[in-house]
């Protein structure tokens, strides 16, 4: 169906907002360089196994991107730590999705996207935070990125190590699988693996809006 000029600026304007969002976010926080935007973009390779619907996809890529947005509002001191964290800071830091949250939930263009950021940290088998959801009562979207979260995660380079093989990161969420993943999550991922390889391997992080992919 082909949409109005009008439309379509409104749509682009409101991407630019999520983005602008997470580039407040990635100047706090030094290390995370391009995370947000590379799990967006791999979490819709999932995402499109799913659902075709173009504004589904659309908010499961807002929620993945904004995962973190609730860590604006952890303070620099905890955020920036380079050593482990104590408990009260740990408290703090576990906040981060609740803050997240209800920074979005009253955008009306962003409640799915919302409710995805809430989330972002609950596991499959229940033992997640911040509401201890299990299975099927966990937004798909959070369900997706998780995998995703994990594979960036394990095969980006941090300051305090080098990021490990496609292989190595393969294997952790394959051996998770039931527990902190969705088994049809890590289906869908084993499904994807030769695209996802590439694009781990290219970094990529740019979202073509065409067709809510990346390259």
């Amino acid at each position: 169906m082909e949409i109005s000029a009008k439309i379509f600026r409104g749509l682009v304007e409101r991407d630019a907002l999520a983005e602008a969002l997470v580039a407040a976010l990635d100047a706090r926080e030094h290390e995370t360089g391009e995370h947000s935007k590379r799990v967006a973009c791999h979490t819709l390779v999932l995402a499109r196994r799913f659902t075709p619907d173009e504004e589904r996809l659309r908010q499961i890529y807002w929620g993945a991107l904004l995962h973190d947005l609730g860590k604006i509002g952890v303070p620099d001191a905890v955020l920036l730590k380079p050593g482990p964290l104590d408990a009260d800071e740990q408290a703090l830091m576990r906040a981060h999705p609740e803050t997240g949250y209800a920074i979005l939930k009253n955008v009306p263009y962003m409640r799915e996207a919302a409710e995805i950021v809430l989330a972002h940290e609950e596991r499959f088998d229940g033992s997640g935070y911040p509401r201890g959801l299990a299975g099927a009562a966990i937004p798909l979207g959070a369900r997706l990125f998780a995998v995703i979260d994990t594979l960036d995660a394990m095969t980006s380079d941090r300051p305090y190590r080098r990021g490990v093989p496609f292989e190595a990161a393969r294997a952790e969420i394959l051996g998770l699988a039931g527990a902190q993943f969705d088994p049809d999550a890590v289906e869908a991922f084993v499904a994807e693996e030769p695209v996802l390889r590439e694009m781990v391997e290219l970094k990529c992080t740019v979202p073509v809006h065409s067709d809510w992919g990346c390259s």
